[in-house]
């Protein structure tokens, strides 16, 4: 069986850790005196708190899940996500872990061997998607179905990472490049308009979460595409 997956992620939506992302905001070394350095702050610390800030929505002890994608094989792509996305983490890990659970017990049913494990397919999945799952679960108690890999290496027989399959095990590529490479629709062409992993936060924030899901699912058909052409399928 073969599980295509994409999550989308923003930052901590938690004041705290905000008020404390800024409060660590320093001056570069090249100021000295305090007057320079006090107007560095007022002239950058907001700025630079949220370049930060962005940073922890590829953190999972801070950032937030607000959609998750997942194939099953040849099937359509199914969507986990909520127009209510500031609350609504629990519900969409606890819906795909069902998910999960329910697809390989049919699996089993119609006489897959037990030792068979299923393959998670992404591009960065190990490193990223399938980790921070993990440490999302972790931070709100929610215990995900063991068939899950989430201690898989990139190489490992029970995922297989679209960006390790092209470019190495040390190596990187985006997955739009090698959509661009390989003549298959590129990020964003599914609601026209520019979106990456970077521009999730912009498109939630503005009440486009909706779009967001539409991309998630459309990356989805990408990496199973990537994949297909990476195995001459």
């Amino acid at each position: 069986m073969n599980i295509y997956l994409d999550i989308e992620t923003i930052p901590s939506q938690l004041p705290a850790v905000k008020q404390e992302i800024a409060d660590g905001i320093t001056a570069p070394a090249q100021y000295k005196k305090q007057d320079s350095i006090d107007q560095w702050l007022a002239e950058n610390r907001e700025s630079e708190a949220d370049k930060e800030w962005r940073k922890t929505s590829f953190d999972g002890a801070y950032g937030q899940i607000v959609c998750i994608s997942v194939a099953i094989d040849n099937a359509d792509p199914v969507i986990f996500w909520s127009e209510d996305w500031a609350t609504s983490e629990c519900e969409i890990l606890s819906k795909f872990f069902d998910f999960i659970t329910e697809a390989t017990s049919r699996e089993l049913a119609f006489g897959a061997s037990s030792k068979v494990k299923p393959v998670f397919i992404g591009h960065y999945v190990a490193d990223f998607d399938l980790r921070f799952v993990f440490q999302r679960a972790v931070m709100l108690g929610i215990k995900p179905p063991a068939c899950i890999p989430f201690k898989a290496k990139p190489w490992d027989a029970e995922v297989f990472d679209t960006m390790t399959a092209w470019a190495g095990a040390k190596g990187r590529v985006s997955l739009d490049k090698l959509c661009k490479a390989f003549g298959i629709a590129t990020k964003g062409t599914e609601i026209s308009d520019e979106i990456d992993g970077s521009k999730v936060w912009d498109f939630v924030a503005a009440g486009r979460v909706a779009d967001v899901a539409k991309y998630c699912a459309a990356d989805v058909e990408r990496v199973r595409a990537v994949y297909r052409r990476l195995n001459f399928l």
